[in-house]
């Protein structure tokens, strides 16, 4: 198992680094690892927040699986003029989640998973949730 460490990213811009520092691992089945990009906002709530966490699950068919799920969390933040503390406007959420055959072949679970993961770090998909819409 994967241990927690920092992971960089590149901004909207597609040029700006960004660093998603690993705050909290797992500490077992079920539990999230959690990341935070300290770029944004000045307290813990009004930073970006990853969340993953793993279980075992059951898919379709009743067929025994690893379940992951991810969930980013991403705040528009602002400064209160009256109290001068920062707060958090609106949070986007995305929730992407893993159904992962435990009988199935390893090279193909790599294979889905790597496919899975580039498809919505696509240039396309990443433009169709920026605009709301799907590809017409």
């Amino acid at each position: 198992m994967p241990s927690i460490a920092n992971i960089t990213v590149k901004k909207n811009d597609t040029t700006t680094d960004i660093v998603w520092t690993g705050v909290q691992p797992s500490s077992g089945d079920g539990t999230a690892a959690i990341w935070q990009s300290q770029t944004v906002g000045s307290t813990i709530d009004t930073r970006p927040e990853l969340r993953l966490s793993a279980k075992d699950g059951k898919g379709p068919g009743g067929i025994t699986t690893r379940k992951v799920r991810a969930t980013v969390g991403y705040p528009q933040v602002y400064t209160d003029t009256t109290t001068s503390l920062q707060k958090t406007a609106f949070r986007s959420l995305m929730t992407v989640e893993w159904s992962l055959p435990k009988g199935m072949a390893t090279t193909d679970l790599n294979e889905a998973v790597a496919q899975g993961a580039n498809l919505l770090a696509s240039t396309l998909i990443k433009q169709c949730v920026q605009a709301g819409y799907s590809a017409t």
